[in-house]
C-alpha cells in the first residue's frame, strides 16, 4: 500500500509539473520543436531544469553496476527506429506519451489522433519483441 501511495503522490507531482510546464498543450510543444519558424525556446528551461534534478539523483541512487549497464549504451535498430518513431509522434502531435496520458482524462477529441496509434504501437511491440530482459 505504501508504494501505491508513493506511486500516485509522485504521479500527481509529475502531473502538475507537465500542465504548470505547459507540457499538455500541444501548440507549446510544436512551437519549441519550430527551429526554423517562430521557435519558442520557454520548454528549453523545463527540460533544463528536470536535467539539473535528475542528473545528480541518478548519481546518488544508481549502483556501480547500474551506471555501468547505462555507459554500455547500446544502439541498435530498435533504439534508433524508436526513437524515430517517438520523433515524429511527437512532432507531429504536440504530445509525448507522459502529457498525453496526463490530459486523457479531459477526453480532447485531437487526442485520440496520438494515443490510440501509442497503444496500438506498444501492442504490437509487445507481440513482436515480448518482454526481452537485458
Amino acid at each position: 500500500m505504501k508504494k501505491l501511495i508513493t506511486a500516485l503522490i509522485c504521479g500527481t507531482l509529475f502531473g502538475f509539473g507537465l500542465a504548470m510546464s505547459q507540457m499538455i498543450d500541444p501548440d507549446k510543444v510544436q512551437g519549441f520543436l519550430d527551429i526554423f519558424g517562430d521557435w519558442d525556446p520557454t520548454l528549453a528551461w523545463v527540460m533544463g531544469g528536470a536535467l539539473l534534478i535528475s542528473i545528480p539523483g541518478f548519481a546518488l541512487l544508481l549502483t556501480k553496476d547500474e551506471k555501468a549497464h547505462i555507459k554500455e549504451g547500446v544502439i541498435d535498430s530498435k533504439l534508433l527506429v524508436g526513437s524515430a518513431l517517438f520523433g515524429v509522434g511527437w512532432g507531429l502531435s504536440g504530445y509525448c506519451p507522459g502529457p498525453a496520458l496526463s490530459v486523457a482524462p479531459l477526453i480532447i477529441t485531437e487526442l485520440l489522433w496520438f494515443l490510440i496509434p501509442l497503444i496500438v504501437g506498444m501492442v504490437m511491440a509487445g507481440a513482436i519483441f515480448g518482454k526481452e530482459q537485458d
